[in-house]
């Protein structure tokens, strides 16, 4: 098989996509010394209960005026002072290697004073957080250049390879690291020129294929000497899509990347950082924070993270900031959605919709098809539903890396492997012990299909009730049925407690957040789903939690190079300035005021009028003014249905139907056939959903068996020492 060449990634905001670990300006700062004894900490992962791979960069901080060489240091028992340098600001810096699985206690002892830290070490190969792994589990290292690999954890040995930029702008393999082609470019680091060489990383992690890729100054990297071609920070990049798993993956979020490596950034990502290779934003989150780790036991101590991704890459940008805060410092989410669920409702209704409109509502008229989707184009439903809607079923959305003979059949393979995208939650929400399912999430049972088309007069009553009679739901199989779609109330209890949909309450709260918003309601000959009115969802979940969006900033531009691109280099650039400040401030203030006083005074919502002109404009939900103007927003089909802005209900309270609540008069014959879709009565949405409550917390745990019997473990809120 041919070896898969390190490759450019074109940055545009509608394909382009980190986690938490280092606190901002760790780097800069270091720990600070508690007076007469010392301090010790991890850097490669402050949360010293979640390392992983035997090893952890530690840090060391004698006494107030006590030189590092009195100090020594040992790890159960062992010293390994030799392995620690020291550092600029006094410190001790190292690597702690040869770490046993389970608890390890790390001592820094100095004139009888002594500072201790427990560590806990996890395999390789995972599970750190994330719950028992899926089986069977297939790999696909080969598709990297890597050597093939054995089942279950995949593992294969790392590669490092090189690139390097030619004068053309693109980028070639460089077999020797110190060779100095004539075409050899230069980057700009911290406005010095350096040879444009990039030094590419690919291995194993977490059952997944990671990459980094990094600037090389002519050294081996060192995570306690600097290295002089890298600017110090990361960026974390997310792929898109969102499906089932049971794969290793084909492709990461790309590491390649001229907008981030000719500035000097760092950049890391995995094969379980790509939703449609693994839907999970629990098992994202792991996979990053254990990448994170890895790059920071090899380059040294990360100024700041920023995330970077779109579509299924924004939905892991803003579920790890919101679940597992400081993984990620700041997150540039392109085309965005809010989590996996949320869209659930508006693809699985798009399916159904199809449906009936290809049957008993062929009469309908394209605009009326428009206004009971709630989207700018009905092309848009069919998009859903060609490209998502398989992902409810049970195999139609199979990856190939599954053999066919393995995928569940209902007579002949019932426990086979099931194909639809929340099986890869089922530690989270259950299985159905009656279907072997993992418990339903999706519901539409009291949705009034085209409500807001009625009360416009665009479809008659007649119609409003067919539509509502005739849309019917899907089964735990994914397959239609005649009967509207019912939740389980566990799987519902369930997701709002881990905070899988994202109620924007905990770490997004002090997160700063730069929403790419490449307007694509209209892109293409089929239209696309990314619609820009799921930015404003996430905005009206952050005000309605939070009382103030102001850490998220939504951008709108146009789907071409040149606008995409501009708003690229200036998205990232002001995302740096943002992350700088905030590491900079020693105001006391808590994170959250940081993240609110230091956004930078150019940045703020607005829109490209074209590649060289952009302008500042609040962006409001429905849109006004030129942004308005050149980016309509439009709706979906829960909206349509009634449904608030917030989209976080999955199923809605009831009521009873009232006819007086509609501007229209119904016919006898149509109240009874309402009354018989509606016997429960209609949404009401003036009520929290069924289910609904606030998350229990940041950073669960679901270990490496639970499965979803009993509550998850809440991880401390932060480091901690002794």
């Amino acid at each position: 098989m041919a070896h898969r060449k390190w490759r450019s990634v074109i940055v545009v905001a509608a394909l382009a996509a980190a986690v938490p670990m280092l606190t901002y300006g760790t780097a800069a700062a270091g720990p600070a010394s508690h007076g007469g004894r010392p301090t010790i900490e991890t850097v490669s992962n402050p949360r010293p209960e979640v390392v992983s791979g035997g090893q952890v960069l530690v840090r060391v901080v004698p006494p107030a005026k006590t030189h590092a060489k009195r100090i020594s240091v040992s790890a159960n028992g062992r010293d390994v002072t030799s392995g620690l340098r020291e550092q600029p600001d006094g410190s001790l810096l190292g690597l702690v290697t040869g770490l046993r699985d389970g608890r390890n206690t790390l001592e820094a002892r100095q004139s009888g004073s002594r500072a201790s830290l427990r560590v806990t070490n996890h395999p390789i190969t995972g599970p750190v957080l994330s719950g028992a792994q899926q089986l069977p589990f297939y790999c696909e290292t080969q598709a990297y250049g890597l050597p093939a690999a054995e089942q279950p954890h995949c593992g294969a040995p790392t590669q490092v390879g090189y690139q390097y930029r030619t004068t053309a702008g693109a980028f070639a393999p460089l077999p020797d690291p110190s060779a100095r082609p004539a075409d050899l470019a230069t980057a700009t680091v911290d406005g010095r020129q350096v040879p444009y060489i990039v030094r590419g990383e690919r291995g194993t992690i977490d059952r997944a294929v990671y990459e980094i890729a990094a600037l090389y100054d002519g050294a081996a990297p060192s995570p306690v000497t600097p290295d002089h071609a890298w600017n110090g920070k990361l960026v974390y990049t997310f792929g898109g899509g969102c499906n089932s798993g049971f794969h290793q993956g084909r492709s990461t979020g790309g590491v390649l990347n001229d907008l981030f490596l000719g500035q000097g950034y760092a950049v890391a990502s995995s094969s379980l950082n790509v939703l449609d290779n693994n839907c999970s934003p629990i098992i994202s989150a792991e996979a990053a924070m254990m990448v994170k780790e890895h790059f920071v036991e090899t380059y040294g101590p990360v100024k700041h993270t920023i995330g970077w991704g779109g579509s299924g890459g924004a939905i892991q940008q803003y579920d790890i900031a919101e679940s597992y805060p400081g993984i990620l410092d700041g997150i540039i989410p392109g085309v965005s959605f809010p989590d996996p669920l949320s869209t659930a409702g508006p693809v699985s209704d798009c399916r159904l919709l199809n449906r009936f409109f290809a049957g008993p509502g062929a009469s309908f008229t394209t605009a009326q098809k428009t206004a009971i989707s709630g989207f700018r184009t009905y092309s848009t439903c069919v998009s859903w539903d060609a490209t998502f809607a398989s992902r409810s079923t049970a195999t139609e959305s199979c990856n190939a890396a599954i053999p066919v003979a393995v995928r569940w059949d209902p007579v002949t393979n019932p426990n086979g492997v099931k194909c639809n995208s929340t099986e890869q939650l089922v530690n989270q929400i259950g299985r159905d012990p009656r279907t072997g399912f993992v418990r339903g999430v999706l519901d539409n049972t009291g949705v009034q299909y085209g409500l807001a088309a009625l009360k416009a007069g665009t479809i008659t009553p007649a119609q409003f009730t067919a539509v509502n009679a005739g849309i019917g739901g899907l089964d735990h199989t994914g397959k239609p049925v005649p009967q509207r779609t019912v939740a389980d109330p566990k799987a519902l209890y369930a997701v709002y407690a881990n905070d899988i949909v994202n109620s924007a309450s905990q770490g997004l709260r002090q997160t700063p957040i730069i929403d790419q918003r490449t307007d694509l309601d209209l892109a293409g000959p089929g239209n696309d789903i990314h619609t820009t009115e799921w930015s404003f969802v996430m905005r009206q979940r952050l005000l309605r939690a939070n009382g103030s969006a102001g850490n998220q900033v939504i951008i709108e531009s146009a789907p071409t190079p040149a606008e995409t691109a501009a708003a690229a280099r200036y998205e990232l650039d002001a995302m740096d300035r943002w992350l700088t400040a905030i590491g900079a401030d020693r105001s006391g203030r808590d994170m959250r005021h940081k993240v609110l006083t230091n956004r930078p005074a150019d940045l703020g919502d607005g829109c490209y009028l074209s590649a060289t002109q952009r302008i500042r404009q609040e962006l409001t939900y429905p849109p006004d003014g030129q942004c308005g103007e050149r980016f309509p927003v439009a709706a979906n089909t829960r909206m349509a249905a009634g449904q608030k802005l917030s989209m976080d209900v999955l199923k809605c309270a009831l009521k009873p139907l009232d006819f007086r609540d509609f501007p229209v008069t119904f016919s006898s014959a149509e109240r009874a056939q309402l009354r018989a879709t509606f016997p429960g009565g209609v949404c009401d949405h003036d009520r929290p959903g069924a289910g609904q409550r606030k998350p229990i917390g940041t950073w669960l745990s679901y270990g490496d068996s639970w499965t979803g019997t009993t509550p998850p473990t809440r991880l401390p809120s932060g480091p901690h020492r002794s």
